[in-house]
């Protein structure tokens, strides 16, 4: 029996498909739009002796990889971020970027991604839009301030903006137009906090609650969406090998390329996580706040160094601990945290 490989290069309305056999002879090299039966059919005289389809990981790869999946197809998803071909190659296109999947996944050196479980990701997606309308909330609040600022030379906090209602204009020089747009983005931004509650709900309705959910509360400055948003985040905390690679997925590490002692530049900081990353900033954030250890290791950090990175180290800690309550299924310790 043969053994095949597929390599899929991924695009927007179309992908190419390449299959190899175990020779790296080219068997199949086509062009197919994104419609699952035009691949379906295109694959099938190849389906039984297939032994990797390595599909690209991109923005919208969900359909594709579900979809073979379920028709019994063995799929990885490659990550384009740990994999680059020959920087001298002459000619590379869509094609040769198909078949270099292929050639990988053949080697058995295929770096691939995680696949989140299907039946979880849309509580998931559904608190990365909450995060949206929270971007979207806070943007429009830092404007109506900033116009304050430059109009009246007054500093205020959106509740003390809410506080002066019908005394808002006459903090404003203009009593028309700037009036007008202050009372438009205050409309928008209660319009954004019922909608955020309204997702609130549907996530704490829909998510189904592990074990672990209960164990990241007992730390300081997490709470309902945090927790929610790391334990989906995560998924199974088992595809991290140690400690070290999810503080890594979290962007809680330095990302310094370092020879004989000297820093030689910097890689990609981007690689990770980015919620994760925005999860445990704003759990440090609320741990300065309400827990004193937490606040006397940001506060030697940030003498040493800048709050910025004072933070990001407190975020480091929590990501660390994160990574153990969820594994160990223990409740937070802070002695085991600071000593």
């Amino acid at each position: 029996m043969r053994a095949l490989y597929c390599g899929v290069d991924l695009h927007s309305s179309n992908a190419v498909y390449g299959v190899t056999d175990d020779q790296d002879h080219v068997l199949f090299r086509k062009r197919l739009p994104n419609r699952l039966p035009v691949i379906l059919d295109a694959l099938s005289p190849f389906r039984e002796d297939l032994k990797v389809v390595a599909v690209e990981s991109t923005y919208n790869w969900y359909w594709l990889v579900d979809g073979l999946m379920d028709h019994g197809y063995p799929v990885s998803l490659a990550n384009p971020a740990a994999m680059e071909q020959y920087s001298g190659l002459k000619d590379a296109n869509d094609e040769s970027d198909a078949l270099f999947l292929a050639q990988l996944s053949r080697l058995n050196i295929l770096p691939t991604g995680y696949i989140y479980p299907k039946e979880e990701r849309p509580v998931r997606d559904l608190l990365r839009r909450r995060s949206l309308l929270v971007r979207h909330r806070t943007a429009l609040v830092l404007s109506l301030q900033n116009m304050l600022m430059r109009e009246a030379g007054c500093s205020l906090s959106w509740r003390k903006i809410r506080q002066q209602g019908d005394d808002l204009p006459g903090l404003l020089k203009d009593q028309d137009v700037l009036p007008f747009v202050a009372q438009q983005q205050i409309e928008l931004i209660e319009l954004l906090n019922k909608k955020i509650e309204l997702f609130e709900k549907k996530v704490l309705e829909k998510a189904k609650l592990k074990p672990a959910y209960e164990r990241l509360l007992t730390m300081p400055g997490v709470g309902q969406i945090l927790a929610l948003t790391i334990m989906l985040e995560t998924g199974a905390v088992e595809r991290f090998c140690g400690v070290g690679n999810y503080t890594s997925y979290c962007r809680c590490v330095r990302a310094q390329r370092i020879s004989n002692g000297h820093c030689k530049g910097s890689n990609n900081g981007k690689n990770g996580n980015k919620y994760l990353a925005w999860a445990f900033v704003e759990a440090a954030h609320q741990a300065i706040r309400y827990c004193p250890k937490a606040k006397a290791f940001y506060d030697r950090k940030k003498a040493k160094r800048n709050g910025a990175l004072a933070t990001k180290a407190l975020a480091a800690k929590w990501a660390k601990a994160a990574y153990y309550v969820m594994k160990r299924q223990e409740p937070f310790d802070l002695k085991r945290v600071f000593g």
